[in-house]
């Protein structure tokens, strides 16, 4: 079944595409805004992260396509694996601050923080014993930092890299979220196919989603509308009404093999995407409308890792080997 989804809409390439010098093995937009004329975007190779500024022609007329520059490369020594921004970093205000987090393959968090100019600051947190799957920031302040494991922990830690939590997990962590309108919460999505939102103050679990199967790959809390949860299990993708049900209101199949991660747009709630398992010589991402039976898009690449939505945009963004794909979605 899913390869007819597949088949029935026609896979197109990319809208722009940056030529990178390493393997690009997770890429973000900055979620928050940081009082730029464009949109701050990073990406993690095997031994560095690029801080680049993004402007495109459908949010500025002046802009011929995309326009893309660099402000810093920072050395980073060991693969990255997840990178999360900091609501703090901002380039409108002096001295500038750019702030972001990284798990890597030494299963240690980095926490950078850079003037963009001569101050720069690496600070390493170890704790974890095992591959670190997902690193986010606490998105109003950004004074805390959450990560989730192989070693079946999610753990929150401070700036310093003081351990503030340790929620134990039954099967490994591979999502955590933490929403603006529900900072109090943390949403950590496990591999044996449960969903758990976690209260920080009591440190005890609120609610849970249950997936009915396993492995969970990836799953995203909508910041758009907060009781929106997805999450691909398997080769379908699930969407929960946590106010309605434990179970997913809606399931489908999506990638033939297995889907590997899942992301909701930031700008249009009912609008998110998945991506198939990197490693085949062409994996696709595929781009979902809950208001369409098919899916609304699907791109080809040779997809290396991470899945990024625009700020406001309808737009997603995947890495690859030595290049960044971007693909804009017309609704």
């Amino acid at each position: 079944m899913g390869g007819g989804v597949e088949e029935a809409v026609r896979s197109r390439g990319p809208s722009y595409t940056v030529v990178c010098e390493d393997y690009v093995h997770v890429v973000e937009f900055n979620p928050f805004d940081s009082g730029s004329a464009g949109s701050l975007l990073a990406y993690g190779g095997n031994l560095f992260v690029v801080v680049a500024l993004c402007r495109f022609q459908e949010e500025d007329l002046e802009v011929e396509g995309l326009e893309f520059n660099t402000l810093r490369v920072f050395h980073h020594g060991v693969r990255i694996d997840s990178l999360a921004w900091s609501p703090e970093s901002r380039l409108d205000k002096l001295p500038q601050v750019i702030r972001f987090c990284t798990a890597a393959a030494d299963n240690r968090l980095r926490l950078f923080t850079s003037d963009l100019k001569d101050n720069h600051e690496v600070k390493e947190m170890e704790g974890h014993a095992s591959y670190i799957n997902h690193v986010v920031f606490e998105p109003t302040e950004g004074r805390q930092i959450a990560s989730v494991s192989d070693d079946h922990t999610c753990r929150v830690w401070d700036l310093e890299g003081n351990e503030a939590a340790l929620f134990k997990l039954r099967s490994p962590g591979m999502s955590v979220c933490w929403h603006p309108a529900e900072v109090l919460k943390l949403m950590v999505a496990e591999k044996r196919g449960t969903v758990r939102f976690y209260d920080l103050l009591s440190q005890q679990a609120l609610l849970s989603l249950d997936c009915g199967h396993s492995p969970l790959m990836s799953a995203d809390w909508s910041l758009a509308n907060s009781i929106k949860v997805g999450a691909v299990v398997g080769t379908e993708w699930h969407i929960w009404d946590v106010t309605r049900s434990s179970y997913p209101q809606r399931k489908k199949p999506c990638h033939v093999d297995r889907a590997h991660l899942f992301r909701w747009s930031r700008a249009n709630e009912n609008l998110f995407s998945t991506t198939s398992c990197p490693g085949k010589i062409h994996s696709t991402l595929q781009v979902h409308h809950l208001g369409h039976t098919q899916p609304v898009m699907i791109g080809s690449s040779t997809v290396g890792g991470g899945l990024s939505w625009h700020r406001s945009l309808p737009l997603c963004v995947i890495g690859g080997d030595r290049k960044l794909s971007f693909w804009m979605t017309e609704m």
